[in-house]
């Protein structure tokens, strides 16, 4: 063998240990990344028809309705101010149709910082996360370690049908009114109902004045016509005695 052809295998082999290496530390940097657990995931949901945007806090393991769609958190995770931010939470999105029947139409995680990126399709309605609040626990665990929480094992061939979720109503979100108006010390101001709206007449426009009275619009100033006499004047001929 060649001296060159030693140099070249010699590289070869160089270039795969390095290689090995690298993709031996990536599970350790994977293992090593912390992320911290959420009692409550805040979401923002849309109606499309109304347009209107509305902004919801989701427990672990609660239910709330929004429009037809029930949502149920199951876990919702951040990473600490030391690691690249993160937002992620696991949801489980049920569609109440009329007949009160339950259509699983999305499970798995959503992305703060990817809204687009769950598989939520509806017409009417769309969710996305925001954020995690409340307080965390912080868990060593791989990125790449998102499993689904607390997942049943698929059930046997035979087994029966699963019956529909628990008669227990789900909480309902609804837009949040306004607060009452109040002073500088605090006090409530007394409530005034809206007036009726005053129309001002647009700049330049002058009213017209009233006219003067005529004698024809005084019923008692009409003087009677005179007795006409037979026959207009184009119809008299010279030498009828006039």
């Amino acid at each position: 063998m060649s001296l060159s052809a030693r140099r070249r295998a010699s590289m070869r082999s160089l270039l795969c240990a390095g290689v090995a290496v690298c993709a031996g530390l990536a599970p350790l940097d994977g293992a090593l990344a912390d992320k911290i657990k959420h009692p409550i995931a805040v979401f923002s949901g849309l109606d499309k028809i109304t347009g209107r945007i509305i902004s919801f806090e989701v427990a672990t393991d609660e239910t709330v309705q929004f429009g037809t769609l029930q949502i149920t958190e199951r876990a919702c995770y951040t990473r600490p101010a030391t690691e690249a931010p993160q937002t992620v939470t696991f949801v489980e999105v049920d569609e109440v149709d009329a007949k009160n029947d339950y259509k699983r139409i999305f499970s798995g995680w959503m992305f703060a910082a990817s809204p687009g990126l769950h598989g939520i399709e509806h017409p009417v309605y769309d969710i996305w996360l925001t954020d995690c609040k409340g307080g965390g626990e912080t868990i060593a665990s791989p990125e790449s370690a998102a499993t689904e929480p607390n997942t049943p094992p698929p059930p046997p061939e035979n087994a029966a049908p699963a019956p529909k979720k628990p008669a227990s109503k789900p909480r309902r979100v609804q837009p949040q009114t306004p607060p009452p108006p109040v002073d500088d010390f605090g006090d409530g101001l007394p409530q005034q109902s809206p007036g009726p709206v005053e129309v001002a007449p647009p700049p330049g426009f002058k009213a017209p004045t009233q006219r003067p009275r005529r004698p024809a619009d005084d019923p008692d100033s009409l003087v009677p016509p005179a007795d006409i006499p037979n026959g207009r004047p184009s119809q008299r001929f010279p030498g009828d005695g006039f």
